[in-house]
């Protein structure tokens, strides 16, 4: 066994002269792994709500997104777009438009965006898992529906039971001005099929038509505004998308699901570095105590010091030994504060202890936990690079200015 380390193992457990280094001791340890603890639970929790998001936008928004870099729309039957649809990692390919329009119902109104999709839609989204009231119906026959998001049926107080239609305007693209201003105005009637509740967004912004629907009141004939990629499982987005950018060339514009709500989740991300800065800021507060911890050790034990000097042990093997003494303390409560955090994550996950709210208003009941081995590997080196840097002082200071009385 190395010897430091051997003399440092000794020194941590065995009984001080001074009762209050072992309590000082044990508060270093405590402190370490309250710390460490605290951190991976927040970043599990901050994990779990990541991918609570990431699952929430998968139901409405597509793997890959492919909208022209100028201009609005574009026209999907050309040669390059079939050779799209016949790649090999390209599971369904689903035309969309996209309009902001304004809606009217029972005197109320309120700016809105319309989609018009087609029936591959409910299949690449599974938009039709997340009805709160009515059915996803878009075609009865001759007849065209509409499903809305909860945002909008609230704000027009929109009934499926109701005889009225949805009256949508949108301004016509070829309008010249006129002093009759609703000639300026295409304007279409709908009634409405379901409502969708996904995310608050989403949820206060689209109304799902019919392809055929919008393109007739958006005066179009065969344009879309979007193409929406699902591709096949174990595919990975990025590499499909310089596939794709290779195909068709600077003219388009190709995002992934994370770039299609980029700002969002790069401002969780930003909020979850800030937290895991402030705790561990926190955690070098708690890790000043093995610096006294070190200290008065080192105080304690001058009279043996004294004695292994006199045997022949160098000053840096010395040293060496108070080192290992902090990386101790310091490796002891990471291990311990990890422990305690994966359990903890652990039962929530399992029983969801932690509520969010009693009014069921949520998407789900308890706070949502996720574990990443990456966010431990990163607290354990932390914790260790702290622990060492804590040390490094007064073992420094201590052995250089006090061995020497």
């Amino acid at each position: 066994m190395n010897f430091a380390a051997f003399v440092a193992r000794r020194y941590l457990f065995s009984k001080k002269s001074h009762n209050v280094i072992n309590i000082i001791s044990m508060i270093s340890v405590f402190g370490v792994a309250t710390g460490t603890m605290a951190l991976i639970i927040v970043l599990s929790f901050f994990n779990g709500f990541d991918n609570l998001i990431k699952s929430v936008f998968s139901t409405f928004d597509p793997d890959i997104k492919i909208t022209v870099t100028q201009g609005k729309v574009f026209d999907p039957n050309t040669q390059t777009f079939d050779s799209l649809r016949a790649l090999p990692f390209v599971e369904m390919v689903v035309p969309t438009l996209e309009e902001n329009v304004l809606l009217e119902y029972e005197k109320r109104m309120y700016p809105a965006v319309i989609k018009g999709v087609t029936s591959d839609f409910k299949k690449m989204s599974g938009v039709d898992t997340m009805l709160i009231e009515g059915n996803y119906v878009l075609n009865n026959g001759n007849r065209d529906y509409t499903v809305i998001g909860a945002g909008i049926s609230y704000y027009l107080s929109v009934g499926l039971s109701f005889l009225s239609p949805i009256e949508i305007y949108v301004p016509k693209r070829t309008a010249r001005i006129s002093l009759n201003p609703s000639r300026a105005f295409n304007k279409a009637y709908i009634f409405p099929s379901g409502i969708f509740s996904i995310q608050q967004e989403i949820d206060s912004k689209y109304i799902l038509v019919p392809l055929g629907f919008a393109r007739q009141l958006l005066s179009y004939n065969s344009e879309v505004s979007a193409l929406e990629l699902k591709l096949k499982k174990g595919i990975n987005p990025e590499q499909a998308q310089e596939t794709l950018a290779q195909l068709l060339g600077p003219e388009y514009t190709i995002k992934n699901r994370y770039q299609q709500h980029e700002v969002l989740y790069r401002v969780m991300k930003s909020e979850k570095f800030a937290i895991y800065l402030i705790l561990t800021f926190i955690l070098i507060v708690a890790s000043f105590n093995i610096i006294g911890s070190l200290s008065m050790l080192i105080i304690d034990k001058k009279n043996d010091i004294n004695t292994l000097l006199s045997l022949g042990l160098d000053k840096k093997t010395l040293q060496k030994i108070f080192l290992i003494e902090g990386w101790m303390i310091s490796i002891g409560g990471a291990m311990i504060g990890l422990l305690i955090g994966a359990a903890v994550c652990f039962i929530q996950q399992k029983f969801g202890l932690l509520k969010l709210s009693n009014t069921g208003t949520f998407l789900v009941d308890s706070y949502p936990v996720k574990m990443l081995w990456t966010d431990f590997a990163v607290i354990f080196v932390t914790v260790v690079v702290i622990g060492l840097l804590a040390s490094w002082y007064p073992v420094k200071y201590f052995t250089k200015r006090y061995l020497h009385d």
